[in-house]
């Protein structure tokens, strides 16, 4: 489990598309000694799984093998050498839940319609799939990339959230621009409330 709260912005040093995985190399600034083999890392909102670590020129070297599902359901098939990752590790017990709960499985994506200036802040507009549109609520919770942002304002499949300073500063969301696609997860309070709604709506 995680909170949409990064941690550090890593990097993707190599890709290597195998037959059934993709391996995929980040550089990051995380003490090496601190990750266990199997350990779980948000990237980008993606859940991945530590399959090998190292270091090179000072940074940490961390491996995961991305699935034929990953790659399909979220942005990690366009991943390439360079492409900046916000990071978060999976929360101990006692941690602080700075943001909200996020699993790190990745509903889907949302596609940017527009990045408008607002001083020092930011206001995107998205627009996502019909069955992902309808557990996100205004004053609600999205995870973007694997951070945690308040939604704005909900209008059928389209919604907006605005960026203050800060966020922009410590995560790749600055780099926005309208045309990308970014990870989607859904607050898992609407999904099941939702589900429960369906249930009831059966008897």
């Amino acid at each position: 489990m995680f909170t949409g709260i990064v941690t550090d912005i890593g990097e993707v040093l190599e890709t290597e598309v195998g037959d059934a995985v993709t391996r995929l190399t980040v550089g990051c600034r995380y003490e090496r000694k601190g990750i266990d083999i199997g350990a779980s890392i948000a990237c980008s909102g993606v859940c991945l799984t530590v399959v090998e670590t190292g270091e090179l020129d000072g940074r940490t070297l961390v491996k995961f093998d991305a699935a034929p599902e990953t790659l399909a359901v979220t942005t990690a098939a366009l991943w390439r050498t360079g492409t900046r990752l916000n990071l978060e590790r999976a929360l101990k017990v006692g941690d602080e839940l700075g943001g909200h709960i996020v699993a790190g499985h990745v509903d889907g994506t949302a596609s940017i319609l527009s990045r408008d200036e607002i001083g020092d802040a930011v206001r995107f507009g998205f627009e996502t799939a019909p069955e992902l549109a309808r557990f996100i609520a205004t004053k609600g919770s999205v995870c973007l990339d694997g951070v945690s942002l308040t939604v704005n304002a909900v209008d059928g499949t389209r919604f907006s959230v605005l960026l203050i300073p800060h966020t922009l500063a410590v995560t790749t969301l600055g780099d926005w621009k309208p045309g990308d696609a970014v990870n989607l997860e859904v607050d898992l309070m609407a999904r099941y409330a939702a589900r429960l709604a369906e249930a009831s709506g059966v008897r």
